[in-house]
């Protein structure tokens, strides 16, 4: 008899660092919102805004690129007194992961999910010695919708989307502001039929 696969519970993540590479530079905020489960009988969107996590953290080094730390508007100087310690906001972030992802494999998605996914997997791995995603728990919304579109990923821009596709969040570059925007996102990624061919 073959084993049905458990259900994948999709994560929105996003992240905001001060510099482009995790460890001579830190993530500063991490938001996450839950955006849907799927399972035998197809994908469930969840309301993005009803299971969340957001954490500002205590910047790991004094390098930081201003052009990055500008995009978030966090205070470095702020954080360094009031930030969370990373291996604490690591591992409060693995027990919200495991409670929502009960009964299902948690997957991390983002729009790029690259650049997020790098910093998170590093955080983790360097503070907590594993991830509740795995190594590989990780889906690209670019992805998705450039094989959906039936076009090339380098092609793919949140302008040249279909406006139904979009959410009607504002992106405030905010972690978790921006985890429930691309949340939105997935969930209507999942349902779009996509181009059809020819």
């Amino acid at each position: 008899m073959v084993q049905r696969p458990r259900p994948s519970l999709y994560i929105s993540v996003d992240i905001e660092a001060d510099g482009p590479i995790p460890g001579p530079y830190s993530m500063l905020s991490v938001g996450a919102a839950v955006a849907g489960r799927q399972g035998a009988d197809g994908y469930a969107p969840a309301d993005p805004e009803a299971a969340t996590f957001y954490r500002e953290l205590r910047p790991i080094s004094d390098d930081f690129v201003p052009e990055a730390l500008a995009v978030s508007g966090l205070d470095r100087e702020r954080l360094r007194a009031e930030g969370a310690e990373p291996a604490v906001a690591l591992r409060e972030f693995t027990a919200w992961v495991r409670e929502v992802g009960r009964g299902a494999q948690p997957v991390m998605c983002g729009y790029p999910a690259s650049f997020d996914w790098t910093f998170l997997y590093w955080y983790l791995i360097r503070f907590t010695g594993e991830s509740p995603f795995g190594h590989s728990g990780c889906l690209d919304m670019k992805t998705l919708y450039a094989t959906k579109a039936r076009i090339p990923l380098r092609a793919v821009a949140k302008r040249t989307m279909p406006r139904e596709l979009l959410s009607t969040r504002r992106h405030t570059h905010h972690a978790l502001d921006d985890a429930i925007e691309q949340a939105e996102l997935f969930s209507n990624l999942m349902a779009w039929k996509g181009t059809p061919p020819g």
